[in-house]
């Protein structure tokens, strides 16, 4: 099932030179997508960014070390003052104190409410450098620059920005939509092997819950895919980003249909929070986090046995996880009763209802529990 959303995937999928512009259509907020290789040495790119007298560039270690001179180099001919900031690498610094540290600096360069961010790097510098615009002066324009397969495909689209608490993750947080997304294929090269991997279970949801045909093309392309074929890679980013974006002008601010968006993000959260943020990758927690809600759909009667195996089949083709880490039972719903997504204490699953599509259930605690203990003993 479709939805509406246009473009199915082929086996004759070729890779254009030229950059792919889509576009996220929020009325006065709508801005555009940018996917293709070497965006980053692209002055036309950025050529409709907003003025202002100040650019700041937020990035971790690790990211800049890559690629902050190149977007430093670009953003100098715009801007007459632009200041870094990079931060330590990893989940576990998505916090408060870094969040701080971040306005700190701001203040520090005498920053204005016309000053735009640049989120250079992955998810994590994504969502606290979002979540940092929408705060300061009560909100500066900021620029998704993600370099990581999981942050192009998901966390940069769609306007979600957070940090995270020891108690929950993305608890503290603001719907506020960037200016523009720059997707620069040529930034997942440098990847470690397990990032990419991780952003692959993501890029996986999209066609469990929206689109079937593009999660065959995935099992028909398994080989280039792990091989990092740029064709692959651009069709890949090109329709994740086409989903999320028509998911979020539909309802952008998780009312109805972007809450299928959270398919395997319940439990995968509960993964992180129980292991401690960095133990896991995001991507890997939601891998395993889909597994385990889509045996809740098939104790629901809204999947068949065939469509768990299947997709634990594509994911672990994908060396992502599948099993339960081993956290015990009580734990694990512990956590999730306090996930953003329960309500009343009701615990809330985006699950596959039916293949390439979903619903929002609410599960009882003993049949969450019962299942849990299952699948720890197996």
């Amino acid at each position: 099932m479709n939805h509406g959303l246009t473009k199915h995937p082929s086996h004759s999928t070729t890779h254009s030179s030229a950059p792919q512009k889509l576009m996220v259509e929020l009325a006065n907020r709508s801005y555009p997508i940018y996917i293709g290789s070497d965006l980053l040495a692209n002055p036309l790119i950025f050529a409709d960014v907003p003025s202002a007298s100040q650019a700041v560039i937020v990035s971790n270690q690790t990211v800049a070390t890559w690629y902050l001179s190149a977007l430093h180099g670009i953003l100098k001919e715009k801007y007459p003052t632009v200041i870094p900031i990079v931060i330590p690498d990893g989940e576990e610094y998505k916090n408060l104190t870094v969040f701080e540290q971040v306005i700190s600096q701001l203040l520090e360069h005498t920053c204005d409410r016309k000053t735009v961010l640049f989120a250079l790097g992955g998810g994590v510098v994504g969502d606290l450098t979002g979540f940092v615009a929408a705060c300061y002066m009560r909100g500066v324009p900021y620029i998704q620059i993600p370099t990581s397969l999981l942050a192009q495909v998901d966390s940069s689209v769609g306007g979600k920005t957070a940090i995270n608490h020891t108690k929950g993750k993305n608890m503290v947080g603001a719907f506020y939509q960037p200016a523009m997304v720059v997707c620069d294929l040529k930034t997942l090269l440098s990847l470690p092997k397990r990032e990419y991997l991780s952003g692959l279970a993501e890029v996986v949801k999209y066609g469990a819950i929206m689109d079937m045909r593009f999660f065959s093309w995935l099992e028909a392309h398994i080989e280039p895919i792990l091989n990092m074929r740029m064709p692959e890679l651009a069709f890949i980013v090109e329709r994740s980003c086409r989903i999320k974006a028509q998911i979020v002008a539909m309802d952008e601010t998780e009312n109805h249909i972007r809450a299928w968006l959270n398919f395997g993000h319940t439990v995968a959260h509960a993964i992180e929070v129980g292991l401690g943020y960095g133990q896991w990758l995001h991507g890997e927690a939601v891998a395993c986090g889909m597994v385990v809600e889509t045996y809740i759909a098939q104790s629901l009667g809204l999947v068949t046995e065939h469509f768990v195996e299947r997709l634990k089949h594509l994911l672990q083709a994908f060396d992502l996880p599948t099993s339960l880490p081993q956290l015990p039972a009580e734990d694990y719903l512990s956590i999730m009763r306090l996930d953003k997504k329960s309500i009343a204490g009701n615990i809330q699953f985006a699950l596959v209802d039916g293949q390439g599509k979903a619903s929002v259930v609410s599960v009882k605690d003993q049949d969450i529990y019962a299942l849990l203990q299952t699948l720890l003993r197996a």
